[in-house]
């Protein structure tokens, strides 16, 4: 079937628009020009534009700068944009102009398309719709409020709920007693509990730290337009943009102290950026150690027993696999990556602008989204579904020669150490060799090796 076309002029002249195309010049030259990958601007980007746009309509109308009537069009127009309608008409590539202008022309395109069929009369793009704005300023600011809103909506319950999770099964296992392990080694030994919460304990941290990065990604670039001066904008427009934007989204944003800031550096997304690195590792961390402690179930550790999910093996029969952790440990690499791409990104503030902003959106916004998801799954499908294998935790603990480090106190390191090769060498518990090698009654050695007692610290004894 042939496509239609109708013919759209902008400053550089004419240009073939698909007829049934909300969208106009600008943004077909950009479609036409960027066909770098399969990424097109994260849906979470495009309705931070829209809110943009529709507080920067109320807000020029409130100021006598724009009339009524093109002013609720506008922001009319946008809030269909804010409820995920006409999301297909956001065809641009990430990888576009550095300023994200194309992104910028897109929404005000499609923004004055539908406000023009609204009002049945003529709504601009430039004049109306990005009034008072620069693509220098409105694209730093849809990133920020795009991962405001991400982060305090997705991100952050999500790491509380797992967070809640740990904490449900540290109550669940605080008695149970396994082998710590330092190098992968045998070492003193643990609690379920002081495991878990060792790994509650990284994603509170986390969490914190994503918290404080929060207040400089809300302070708003809007205001700034071209270099930072604020150049066309009314000078009260930025901060009678902040309340409406915040009143919009009911999330506290505020006026940068700062545009030439936020246009010419990305220094708080990069520092965002940072935090959820962190998080990612601490996914990471939690992720294997369950692969580590569910690995076997004859030959590996099988300490643990995850949630048969899937068929593990396509030739294999009857094997089970760590899915959750391995998605979410593959999840967290690829956020570590992001950041790397963020921090190359964010240096690449020539004079008054950044201009890797679309790669910097697409990046941090992914970031957020995959330490969202794989939080929620390894609370649902791996934390709080894993069991406990009591016999090859106990059979672990009976052998293991370096409880005799609580000896160390009674009989002296070397004593402690000739004990604990004997042991490895003849394979017998560490209570039956300390038993024989000194003067301690078999009374006194179990209560001195006595696993539950070790794990509460302290000198032996």
């Amino acid at each position: 079937m042939t496509q239609e076309f109708r013919i759209e002029k902008d400053s550089m002249g004419e240009v073939k628009v698909p007829a049934d195309a909300l969208y106009q010049a600008q943004t077909q030259r950009a479609a036409d020009n960027f066909a770098f990958s399969s990424h097109k601007m994260p849906t979470s980007f495009i309705q931070a534009l829209a809110l943009i746009k529709q507080a920067a309509a109320d807000t020029n109308a409130q100021l006598g700068l724009l009339e009524g009537d093109i002013a609720n069009a506008i922001a009319e127009a946008s809030q269909e944009i804010i409820e995920g309608k006409h999301l297909e008409q956001f065809p641009i590539d990430v990888y576009q102009t550095g300023s994200g202008t194309s992104s910028n022309m897109n929404a005000n395109e499609v923004i004055a398309t539908l406000a023009s069929r609204s009002l049945q009369g003529d709504v601009n793009p430039n004049d109306h719709v990005n009034m008072g704005q620069s693509s220098n300023d409105v694209v730093p600011t849809a990133i920020q409020v795009s991962v405001a809103l991400m982060t305090e909506n997705k991100l952050l319950p999500a790491l509380t709920h797992l967070s809640a999770a740990l904490t449900v099964k540290q109550q669940e296992l605080a008695e149970v007693v396994k082998t710590g392990r330092t190098h992968l080694m045998d070492a003193m030994p643990i609690t379920f509990a002081q495991e878990l919460g060792g790994w509650k304990y990284q994603i509170e941290h986390a969490k914190q730290a994503i918290e404080s990065s929060l207040p400089a990604v809300k302070a708003l670039a809007q205001g700034g337009t071209a270099v930072g001066t604020g150049i066309n904008a009314e000078p009260r427009f930025a901060d009678k943009f902040a309340i409406n934007l915040s009143q919009s989204t009911k999330i506290s944003f505020t006026s940068s102290e700062n545009f030439f800031f936020n246009l010419s550096s990305q220094d708080a997304i990069v520092a965002f950026s940072g935090q959820l690195k962190t998080a990612a590792v601490a996914i990471m961390k939690i992720s294997n150690d369950l692969r580590w402690m569910n690995s076997g179930p004859l030959a590996g550790l099988g300490e643990i027993e995850l949630q048969a999910l899937q068929p593990g093996s396509s030739i294999m029969p009857g094997k089970v696999n760590p899915v959750i952790p391995e998605a979410a440990a593959m999840a967290a690499a690829q956020v570590i990556g992001n950041d790397t791409t963020i921090t190359v990104a964010g240096q690449s503030g020539n004079f008054q602008l950044n201009v890797m902003l679309p790669v910097i959106a697409h990046n941090v916004l992914e970031s957020i989204e995959l330490l969202a998801n794989s939080s929620v799954a390894l609370a649902d499908k791996a934390i709080a579904t894993f069991t406990v294998r009591q016999d090859n935790l106990d059979l672990a603990l009976s052998k293991n020669p370096i409880l005799v480090t609580a000896l160390n106190p009674v009989i002296g390191y070397l004593k402690a150490a000739d004990i604990a090769k004997k042991a490895y060498k003849e394979g017998l518990p560490i209570l039956d060799v300390a038993e024989r090698e000194t003067d301690l009654s078999r009374e006194e050695l179990s209560k001195l090796l006595d696993p539950t007692t070790l794990t509460q610290g302290g000198i032996a004894g």
